[in-house]
């Protein structure tokens, strides 16, 4: 949603953070939207604010992380920047958002003890990332629907000499 709207105001993604450093409206308006985009139900919500202000409303809430020099290389992939350009703007990122988050929001971008979930995302593949994350919320939604953990007969064992993909 912060993207989405640096892009619809057209400001580059380093000024609009330092913008919404000194304009608490700019997050106010991302809040509205997630809390829309939320409402919807049955929707994963992705960002650094979503934990904290769906926290009253989520069924589950997950944090993925991952060592900085993981993040720095994926970052560096991902927008085709050296590996130092992603260093330097994720480090004044992280800044800009952590002193914002105090600020506008009383908490601090280190406290998880919010989250159902904390996944450090190069423990294995995407792929296996995934199924832990399905497993996670289909346990979610099966505690909201009721269902408790001896109705679910949980993984099956895959017989002997089968191929399980």
């Amino acid at each position: 949603m912060f993207r989405r709207l640096a892009e619809e105001r057209q400001v580059l993604l380093e000024k609009f953070q330092e913008l919404a450093a000194t304009d608490p409206s700019i997050d106010r308006l991302v809040d509205e939207r997630t809390m829309a985009e939320a409402e919807r139900g049955d929707v994963v919500v992705d960002g650094q604010l979503a934990g904290w202000v769906l926290k009253e409303i989520s069924d589950l809430r997950v944090l993925l992380t991952a060592p900085l020099v993981v993040r720095l290389e994926r970052i560096a992939a991902r927008d085709q920047v050296s590996l130092e350009e992603a260093r330097r703007q994720t480090l004044h990122r992280e800044g800009v958002q952590a002193e914002r988050y105090r600020k506008h929001y009383g908490f601090s971008v280190d406290d998880w003890s919010i989250y159902h979930l904390i996944l450090d995302t190069s423990f294995g593949s995407i792929e296996d990332t995934a199924k832990i994350l399905l497993a996670a919320a289909l346990t979610a939604k099966n505690a909201k629907m009721g269902k408790s953990s001896e109705k679910n007969p949980g993984p099956q064992p895959i017989p002997a000499g089968t191929n399980p993909s």
